[in-house]
């Protein structure tokens, strides 16, 4: 798996603390969940791409969030799965603000790590909603 993999997954696991816990962008970067040794596995490049990217959801949540309600059809924003919601979270930051990642890379993490770590719908919902912002943001 690569650094940047394991970075997304990183803060995957962040953003879903952040929605329970509401803690900042820098108490979520220590990674306290944790163990040192298990700390200690990830290099530093990664680390420092997981924080950015929590660093940067948080900064523009009420935008995202936003573009996440737009895609959104007969569903409430508050009945999303909180695993789906924090993929959404970082890969919609990606799509807007990380123009140098191409989309399409993006989307395919995306699916993955759903499919890793959401339910059995989970890629084709996610799939969905970032296909729909990709097509908006190509639009403008």
């Amino acid at each position: 798996m690569g650094s940047r993999r394991k970075a997304r997954i990183l803060a995957l696991q962040a953003l879903f603390s952040w929605d329970y816990t509401a803690k900042s962008s820098a108490e979520l970067g220590r990674f306290e969940w944790l163990d040192e040794e298990r700390l200690a596995n990830f290099e530093d490049d990664t680390l420092m791409f997981a924080r950015l990217i929590v660093q940067g959801t948080l900064e523009n949540i009420e935008e995202i969030d936003t573009k996440i309600t737009e895609q959104l059809e007969h569903w409430d924003f508050s009945r999303l799965a909180r695993v789906d919601l924090a993929i959404l979270r970082f890969s919609i930051y990606a799509l807007v603000y990380q123009k140098e990642i191409p989309s399409s890379v993006t989307i395919d993490e995306a699916i993955d790590i759903a499919k890793h770590y959401g339910s059995v719908d989970s890629y084709r919902f996610i799939n969905g909603v970032l296909d729909g912002i990709r097509k908006q943001l190509t639009e403008k």
